[in-house]
């Protein structure tokens, strides 16, 4: 079923583990694409809704340029999801550099503060929009010794729950998805020893957004949804 037909879709980090995922997703709900990365090619997705543009989203510039660059080509941006995010161990606390903090922050909660301030003045126009941010359950289930992720994350879902009050009304609903650790290639490099059968699934978070991205979910808005991995 074609819910996102017509649609114009801006999705950041639109390769990898789990962009990939959403990008196909999103493609196959009818919308266009406008996929984000520095390194993402046209040739990533074979697919003729799909264009790449390749651009940085680590400052207000650059995040304000890509977003005008696509309004100028696509017509405008109804959907932004944004999937860039990174993770370091910091040790406790108490041991944890700016540095840690800094990085954290730029990647997980900066990138996205850029990229929504750039399409929310569009989609208030518009009278239609939708914010969606990929998060982690260490937002709201703290894990040890990465606190600066940690909290990160958790600036991430106050951000988007803060666009959903600031923008009720307008016909623009944001929202977060919470996933656990993912199934991806970079997981599963750097955890060799996990059981990957019980973590999430990307299609699954891929399929979650597209459903958050759709007209179907309007009455969803300011939700923090968690997504931990199989039930049984």
């Amino acid at each position: 079923m074609k819910t996102l037909e017509g649609r114009i879709a801006l999705i950041t980090g639109a390769k990898g583990g789990l962009g990939t995922f959403v990008t196909r997703a999103v493609l196959e709900a009818g919308a266009k694409v406008a996929g984000v990365s520095r390194s993402i090619k046209q040739a990533d997705f074979d697919h003729p809704n799909f264009t790449a543009y390749a651009a940085e989203v680590g400052d207000q510039r650059a995040a304000k340029a890509v977003v005008e660059r696509i309004a100028s080509t696509q017509g405008r941006v109804d959907i932004a999801i944004h999937l860039v995010g990174g993770f370091v161990m910091g040790g406790p606390v108490e041991e944890t550099g700016d540095e840690v903090f800094d990085r954290m922050l730029d990647v997980n909660f900066r990138s996205a503060l850029h990229v929504f301030g750039a399409v929310l003045p569009g989609m208030r126009r518009e009278g239609w929009g939708r914010i969606l941010a990929v998060g982690s359950r260490a937002a709201v289930e703290p894990v040890r010794h990465a606190g600066a992720y940690n909290a990160a994350k958790a600036a991430l879902v106050s951000l988007v729950r803060t666009i959903a009050e600031e923008n009720k009304g307008t016909g623009i609903s944001a929202n977060i998805v919470l996933p656990g650790t993912m199934d991806t290639p970079g997981n599963r490099a750097a955890m060799p020893e996990a059981d990957p059968s019980k973590w999430v699934q990307p299609a699954q978070v891929a399929s979650l957004l597209a459903y958050l991205a759709s007209a179907e979910a309007s009455q969803v808005t300011g939700a923090a949804i968690p997504i931990y991995g199989p039930t049984l």
